[in-house]
């Protein structure tokens, strides 16, 4: 214990110092530099795989190169192009952009300068001139992932009316890009919109009802319902396209589990807070990020909150059922996974309340009605997206259309 406390204190400390020298030194060789000082042209690649909104693109360029008196200097930086949604981009081309560099302006309350910057990004520019100079410039084994990812997202287009297609490609592959603003609405004004967001709060709340679904169908001998855990959120981290807080959250759940495999449940928060530790010492920014203070506090949330709220749930299942062990069974796996669900929220309820401004008191209840059908929506829905198979937890006869029914109830009941 003293180790490993010792180890996080050299994390925090080497943290600090790595944020300090990670600022950008803004000179000649820094892209920002060139802000607001009107139309240049850069050269750089795609870093992501782009994001498709409903009549944009926005795309990440890691530039290399911009053209200063007729000829190019090497820069650095990265700067988000907004940029009409065709013709398409894809990861790991190589663009050569003409338009003006600005510096991100605030959001009505938003500070979306601030959310740029943590994620490495101080210029943006707005419908550039591009000319596509190269491709294939990424890594390989990321580029076959996001045309997986694409390709699941065409193929559940086209198996799947709306709109649950829409929804599945924003629940299993993070592509929100189509879902009706309605819709939108609905899921934000419940405080559900995490369905739809793809974190770290995301994932601890599917590995706990997935490891809840586990132990209930082959219990706890040889410990298959946490390798089945494992390789779901694992699979559902790919699926996703492997994105910086998806694999934070895929880590931190990961470490629950393996304390669950070693029977170390209560060093669960040491592993968390060390794995913390790591994360901000390696890359200090994320600290100020929603997505990293979601996935840590939702992680906290299952170990600190759940153990007690299933205790609670199998007492009244107890008193309630006495020896109907068959329908106790049944009863506590529902009781599990809406202590699941509860703790999570409750955890992270400060944290939506103080980014998003919406504290909503059904959110757990819609939460409840909705998020133990995301492990079966996971599973069909790769399958329905790998193998163009319809008849699955997606489609009329299944769970994913009753969504859309459930979160605007909810809605209406926030609003009465």
């Amino acid at each position: 214990m003293i180790i490993l406390a010792s180890l996080c204190l050299i994390a925090l400390f080497s943290g600090a110092f790595h944020f300090q020298s990670s600022l950008p030194a803004v000179n000649e060789h820094c892209l920002q530099f060139y802000n607001d000082q009107g139309a240049i042209e850069i050269r750089g690649t795609v870093d992501r795989d782009p994001d498709i909104r409903d009549k944009t693109t926005h795309i990440r360029l890691s530039a290399t190169e911009i053209k200063l008196d007729e000829e190019w200097q090497e820069v650095s930086g990265t700067a988000l192009l907004f940029v009409p949604r065709y013709p398409t981009y894809s990861y790991g081309d190589v663009l050569s952009v003409t338009g003006e560099l600005e510096t991100p302006s605030q959001l009505n309350d938003f500070d979306y300068e601030g959310y740029l910057a943590h994620q490495g990004i101080y210029s943006t520019m707005l419908y550039p001139e591009i000319e596509i100079v190269g491709t294939g410039k990424g890594f390989k084994p990321l580029e076959w992932v996001y045309s997986l990812r694409n390709h699941l997202s065409q193929t559940l287009a086209e198996v799947l009316p709306e709109p649950q297609a829409s929804l599945a490609q924003g629940i299993i592959l993070g592509i929100r890009g189509n879902i009706p603003s309605s819709v939108n609405a609905d899921f934000s004004h419940t405080g559900t919109a995490h369905l739809l967001a793809i974190s770290g709060l995301h994932l601890s709340i599917v590995a706990g009802i997935l490891l809840s679904i586990g132990i209930w169908l082959f219990g706890r001998k040889h410990y298959l319902y946490i390798w089945l855990t494992l390789g779901i959120i694992w699979l559902y981290a790919l699926l996703t396209g492997m994105h910086p807080p998806v694999i934070r959250g895929a880590i931190m759940a990961s470490l629950f589990l393996t304390a669950e495999l070693l029977g170390r449940q209560r060093t669960a928060i040491t592993a968390l807070a060390f794995a913390a530790a790591i994360m901000v010492g390696i890359s200090p920014q994320i600290l100020w990020t929603a997505s990293f203070q979601l996935s840590f506090l939702a992680m906290a949330g299952l170990i600190f909150i759940f153990p007690p709220l299933q205790a609670l749930g199998r007492r009244a299942v107890r008193a309630t059922l006495g020896e109907d062990r068959a329908a106790a069974s049944v009863a506590n796996l529902i009781t599990d996974s809406f202590s699941v669900t509860l703790g999570a929220i409750l955890a992270v309820w400060p944290v939506v309340a103080y980014y998003f401004g919406i504290v909503s008191f059904v959110a757990p209840l819609a939460t409840f009605l909705t998020l133990p059908a995301l492990p079966a929506i996971i599973i069909t829905g790769a399958l329905a997206g790998g193998l163009g198979w319809e008849k699955s937890a997606l489609t009329d006869e299944g769970i994913l259309p009753r969504m859309p029914k459930i979160i605007p109830w909810a809605s209406d009941a926030c609003g009465s």
